[in-house]
């Protein structure tokens, strides 16, 4: 589990990972190797899995967002799980229990571009029987501070 520090550390990087080490080391309060020495260690047990950048779909013209639960015949999992990989407009996939085999958040242009991802491309992908479709109207919370999830969650025991 993460230590205090470790958690300052992973804040910190959560909030900006474009950090450089000596403003990082200086954040929380180390010197710079050590403090790349810890990162390091975070990076190898994987803790942290890379960097990236939040990118707003709607500035790029991307004004849907769905939910889509589905389900699917079983032996064709692979294979569905194989073309999902592959899609470009779909931005999550988990698998799930209840209702539905997998729910997908995606992203589309408009109105017409989500029909015809629903019609078109998503219902012949393989094994996909059934789909249930959500649209998201607004974002209330986007991610967490995994820092701070850790924090609450070693309190809470």
């Amino acid at each position: 589990m993460l230590d205090a520090l470790d958690r300052k550390i992973v804040a910190a990087l959560e909030r900006d990972a474009r950090t450089s080490f000596a403003v990082l080391a200086d954040e929380v309060g180390l010197s710079k190797t050590p403090c790349w020495k810890r990162v390091k260690a975070l990076e190898d047990a994987g803790i942290i899995r890379g960097y990236s950048t939040r990118i707003d779909p709607a500035k790029l013209g991307f004004g849907i967002e769905a939910f889509i639960q589905v389900s699917i015949d079983f032996e064709l999992s692979e294979a569905f799980e194989a073309a999902v990989q592959a899609h470009p407009l779909i931005r999550r996939c988990h698998a799930t229990t209840g209702e539905a085999d997998y729910l997908l958040q995606i992203v589309t242009v408009d109105m017409m571009a989500l029909d015809r991802m629903l019609r078109v491309e998503l219902s012949r992908l393989p094994g996909v029987r059934r789909t249930i479709t959500s649209m998201a109207m607004r974002e209330i919370k986007g991610d967490i501070s995994f820092a701070s999830a850790v924090g609450h969650a070693q309190q809470n025991r």
